[in-house]
C-alpha cells in the first residue's frame, strides 16, 4: 500500500536518568534507519519523540537527588536531546510533556472522552506508602503474579507471562519506594473501560493484523486480549503531572501513561505552529506555506464536511510506534482504545516492537549498576557514534532479547567495519590517487566478471529496502555488508596493483566500478551509519544521493575529482575494552554496597532495661580536635560533658578535619572503661551512626542543648 505521509514515533523516555544502549537498540535506533530510509526516498515522513515527565518516577528522583521535578526533568530532557543528537537520532522534533502545550492537548483529550460518558468515576482502594506518604503508581509496586506465581511481578503487568495486572491483584505487595507492605486507601478515579472495546481489539488486532504484526508484538497483545481487559485509571493521587480537568479533580493528576502517548500528538502541534511561525523549516517541502493546522493532516484521516471518510482518507498517512518490549501493551492496546474512542484520530498501522538487548550474560539495568550508558558511551569512545549503531544493528534485538558485549563490539569493529568496508574505501580511493591523481577513470570493454558485477550491484537498494519494509535491520545491514564485501572481493580478484604496469586499459575499468560501489555504499549506508555517509561523500567529493540513484551504475562521472582518503574507521585495542569491561564490573559492585544502604541490619541479642541503664549518655561540646600522630583515622578530642572537661580518642578522622567540629555538639558516654589508645587515655566514647558505604555522621539533639544532660 502506498502512504502519502508517514508519522513515525519513538517511545518518549521518562526523564529520571539517562538511557542506556538497550534503550537506543529498543525504539530508537531502528526508528532511526526507518525514516531515514524513507527520507532516501524522498518520502513525506514526520519523525516525533520528546521527554516523558511526569510520573510518580519524577518526584522521587528529585527526592533522590534533594532538588525538584522542574530540575530533575530540565536536566535530564536536556541530556537525552543531546545523546540522541550525537548517536544521530534524527528527529524531526523533540518535545517535551511538560510543555504548555502538552498540558493543554492531554486535558482536552481527557475532556473528549468524558463528555462522551466513556470514563466510569469510582471509589476504589489503590494503594498507598505510608512510609513514603504517597499513592503508588502501579510500577511502584512489586507482588507474586496470582497467574504464574513470578514473584516480581509489577502493578500493572507481570512481564514473565504478560498478564494484565491490577496492582490489587498481586500477592503479598511491596512498595519498591519504602520496600514495606502498602496499604489500601479508597480514592475516586476515573477509570476507561478496556473490556468494552475487547471485541474490536479482537477484529483490528488478532485479526487484521495477524500477518504483519511482529509475532512478538502480536503475541503479547493475544495473551492480554484472551486474558481478558479490566478498567484501568486514567487518573493519579499525585502532586506531580497534568492536572485532571474537572472541578471535583482536586488532588488528580491524569495517568502518566494516558498523557505521555498524547505527547506525540503535542510534539506535532508544535511542530507546525513553528513551522507556521517561520521559526523553523518543514524537513520535506522546504518552500511550502503551513498554517497551525496542518499537523492534523498527520493525525487525523481525510473527511467530507458531513464527517464521514474520504475515499482512501486513513490511508494517506501511515501511523507507525517504535518502542520497545515493556511498551508493547500501552501502544497496541491502550493508546488506541483511547485514540479509537475520542474518534478523531488515526490508529497505527504498525508496533514494530523489540526485545530487550542483555548486556555480557545479564539483563541490563541502570538501577542495578550493569548498563553501558549512551552519554558514558559517546564519552569514552568519542568520534565513534556509528560503531555503536553498526553493532547494535547487528545484534538488535527484533523478536527474541540478544546480547551485547564488549568482545563481540571490539570484533564487529576490527573485522567488519575496519577490515571489510574501511579497507575496501581506503584502498580503492589511494589508488585512484596513486594511478589517476584523485580522477575518475574511464571504464572501458567490460569482461564477463564486470557485467555480473554491474547487475549485482543494481541489485542492492531494492534487497535492502524489502528488508527494512519488514523491520528486519539486521538483515538490512547485512545486505548492505554483502555489498561491501562484493567491492573487496572484486578488488582482491583482480588485483589491479599487480596489472598496472601492464595492463593499464584494465586497471582503469577496475578502478572505475569500485569508485561505483563506493559511490553506491553512501546511499546504502545512510540509514546505519550516517557520519559514515557523509564522511564518504565528503571524500568522494559528492552530495548525499537518493535511494532511486543508488540503482545506477554510473554516479561517478569519468575525471570527476575526488578527495584525499582517510581512514572511515579504526582499530579499537584490547587494552580498551578490558577497561570497559572493568568499570561495568566495578559499577556494579558499587551498586551492589550502595543498595545495601536501604537494607536495615538485623538488631542484636535484647538486653534487659537494667543493663540499658546503665549506661550514662550525655550531651558534651567539642572543644578542641587534632590528629593522633603516624594514624589517618584517630582524632584526639576536648569534650566539655558538663561535668568535667575529657579526652576522647574516636576513629573519625577519615570523615571529618580537626577545624570543621569545634563546637560541634555530640552524644557521649561518659562511663565507660577508660582505655589506652596510641599511647593516649581515652575517657569515653561518642555516638555516631554509620550507613552502608561506611560513612559516619555525629549522634546529636537536633536543637542547641547545654552539656551534660542526659540522653534517654
Amino acid at each position: 500500500m502506498t502512504f502519502k505521509r508517514h508519522t513515525i514515533t519513538a517511545a518518549l523516555p521518562y526523564a529520571n536518568g539517562p538511557k542506556h544502549i538497550g534503550h537506543l537498540a529498543g525504539a530508537y535506533l531502528p526508528a532511526d534507519i526507518y525514516v531515514r530510509w524513507l527520507r532516501s526516498q524522498q518520502k513525506d515522513v514526520l519523525f516525533i519523540c520528546g521527554s516523558d515527565e511526569h510520573g510518580t518516577g519524577i518526584s522521587i528522583q528529585a527526592t533522590k537527588e534533594n532538588t525538584t521535578p522542574r530540575a530533575i526533568i530540565d536536566h535530564y530532557h536536556n541530556l537525552l536531546k543531546s545523546n540522541f543528537e550525537d548517536l544521530g537520532i534524527s528527529f524531526d522534533v523533540y518535545h517535551r510533556t511538560s510543555e504548555k502545550i502538552h498540558h493543554e492537548t492531554a486535558q482536552e483529550f481527557f475532556k473528549t472522552l468524558y463528555n462522551k460518558g466513556l470514563f466510569k468515576e469510582e471509589m476504589s482502594p489503590q494503594y498507598y506508602d505510608e512510609e513514603a506518604k504517597t499513592f503508588l503508581a502501579d510500577r511502584y509496586i512489586t507482588g507474586t503474579c496470582p497467574n504464574c506465581s513470578n514473584p516480581k511481578a509489577y502493578g500493572d503487568q507481570c512481564e514473565k507471562c504478560g498478564k494484565d495486572l491490577n496492582a490489587t491483584d498481586l500477592i503479598n505487595p511491596i512498595s519498591t519506594l519504602s520496600g514495606k507492605p502498602p496499604v489500601l486507601k479508597s480514592t475516586k478515579n476515573w477509570f476507561l473501560p478496556l473490556g468494552d472495546y475487547e471485541k474490536w481489539l479482537r477484529e483490528w488486532i488478532l485479526e487484521s493484523h495477524k500477518n504483519d504484526w511482529k509475532i512478538n508484538a502480536y503475541g503479547q497483545c493475544k495473551s492480554w486480549i484472551e486474558g481478558g481487559l479490566h478498567p484501568r485509571s486514567m487518573t493519579r493521587d499525585l502532586d506531580w503531572g497534568i492536572k485532571v480537568p474537572l472541578p471535583d479533580a482536586e488532588g488528580k493528576v491524569l495517568y502518566v501513561w494516558f498523557d505521555a502517548p498524547i505527547g506525540y500528538i503535542s510534539a506535532t502541534k508544535q511542530y507546525f505552529k513553528e513551522v507556521s511561525e517561520g521559526k523553523r523549516e518543514f524537513s520535506y517541502d522546504r518552500k511550502k506555506k503551513f498554517q497551525n493546522e496542518d499537523w492534523k493532516t498527520y493525525w487525523q484521516p481525510a473527511r467530507h464536511p458531513d464527517g464521514t471518510l474520504k475515499a482512501g482518507g486513513d490511508e494517506e498517512t501511515r501511523l507507525i510506534h517504535f518502542v520497545g518490549k515493556d511498551n508493547i501493551v500501552f501502544h497496541c492496546i491502550i493508546f488506541p482504545v483511547m485514540l479509537k474512542a475520542h474518534g478523531d484520530y488515526l490508529l497505527p498501522d504498525n508496533v514494530p516492537a523489540n526485545e530487550f538487548l542483555n548486556l555480557e550474560g545479564d539483563k541490563m539495568s541502570t538501577s542495578k549498576g550493569w548498563s553501558v550508558e549512551m552519554h558514558n558511551y559517546l564519552a569514552d569512545f568519542p568520534g565513534k557514534p556509528d560503531v555503536l549503531r553498526y553493532c547494535l544493528i547487528s545484534n538488535m534485538p527484533e523478536t527474541k532479547d540478544s546480547e551485547f558485549t564488549w568482545k563481540d563490539f571490539q570484533l564487529k569493529n576490527n573485522s567488519e567495519l575496519v577490515g571489510i568496508l574501511g579497507n575496501f574505501i581506503n584502498r580503492t580511493l589511494v589508488l585512484t590517487h596513486k594511478y589517476y591523481e584523485g580522477a575518475v577513470p574511464a571504464a572501458n570493454e567490460f569482461n564477463k566478471g564486470d557485467i555480473i558485477l554491474l547487475e549485482e550491484i543494481s541489485k542492492y537498494p531494492a534487497k535492502i529496502s524489502a528488508s527494512l519494509d519488514q523491520f528486519r535491520f539486521r538483515e538490512a545491514l547485512a545486505e548492505f555488508m554483502n555489498l561491501a564485501r562484493l567491492g573487496n572481493k572484486y578488488l582482491a580478484d583482480n588485483e589491479p596493483w599487480k596489472i598496472a604496469g601492464s595492463d593499464g586499459e584494465r586497471v582503469k575499468t577496475i578502478m572505475n566500478l569500485s569508485l561505483q560501489i563506493a559511490a553506491n555504499l553512501t546511499v546504502l549506508m545512510e540509514p546505519f551509519l550516517p557520519f559514515t555517509a557523509t564522511k564518504l561523500c565528503e571524500m568522494l567529493n559528492i552530495k548525499q544521493l537518493t535511494w532511486e540513484e543508488a540503482k545506477k551504475t554510473d554516479l561517478l562521472k569519468p575525471g570527476h575529482k575526488i578527495n584525499a582518503a582517510s581512514l572511515l574507521f579504526d582499530k579499537i585495542e584490547d587494552d580498551v575494552i578490558a577497561l570497559q569491561i572493568q568499570k561495568l564490573e566495578a559499577s556494579k559492585k558499587m551498586n551492589e554496597e550502595t543498595s545495601s544502604e536501604f537494607k536495615v541490619q538485623s538488631s542484636k541479642e535484647n538486653i534487659s532495661y537494667e543493663e540499658f541503664s546503665k549506661m550514662d549518655i550525655r550531651t558534651g561540646t567539642i572543644l578542641e580536635a587534632e590528629r593522633v600522630p603516624k594514624t589517618d583515622k584517630l582524632l584526639k578530642l576536648k569534650i566539655d560533658t558538663g561535668i568535667d572537661q575529657r579526652t576522647v580518642v574516636s576513629g573519625i578522622a577519615e570523615y571529618y578535619k580537626p577545624e570543621e567540629i569545634i563546637g560541634q555538639q555530640v552524644s557521649i558516654l561518659v562511663n565507660l572503661a577508660p582505655r589506652k589508645i596510641k599511647g593516649i587515655e581515652s575517657q569515653g566514647m561518642i555516638l555516631m551512626a554509620e550507613n552502608a558505604k561506611g560513612e559516619l555522621s555525629f549522634v546529636a539533639p537536633t536543637k542547641k542543648s547545654d552539656n551534660g544532660y542526659g540522653i534517654k
